[in-house]
């Protein structure tokens, strides 16, 4: 199994998914200035909380700043046997040109 691709267009459709488990990677002081509504801010220092804290069938978007490092991240997901697992294409970089008024800034 391998995670999936999501682009920004797509995300934004899914946005009032109650479900819905958007992970940003970025840095704390990154996500603290700006992040995608309703997003978590995770680290390896509580990445193990999180995972405990999510059902394996729950969908997961990985947000990081490119597009990158979130892919690494969703296979470790998927390593750890969770099962709807994404990466955000153009991560918040691109999140943030199409959809500025989708931001929270703290």
């Amino acid at each position: 199994m391998t995670f999936k691709t999501i682009n920004v267009s797509q995300l934004k459709e899914r946005l009032t998914e109650d479900n819905l488990v958007i992970a940003d990677i970025r840095d704390a002081n990154s996500f603290n200035q700006a992040h995608i509504p309703n997003s978590i801010n995770i680290s390896n220092d509580n990445i193990a909380q999180f995972m405990m804290e999510r059902d394996f069938e729950q969908p997961i978007i990985v947000v990081c700043y490119h597009g990158i490092s979130s892919q690494g991240a969703a296979n470790y997901l998927i390593a750890q046997d969770f099962e709807d697992v994404y990466s955000l294409v153009g991560g918040f970089t691109d999140w943030a040109l199409q959809c500025p008024d989708k931001i929270v800034n703290s």
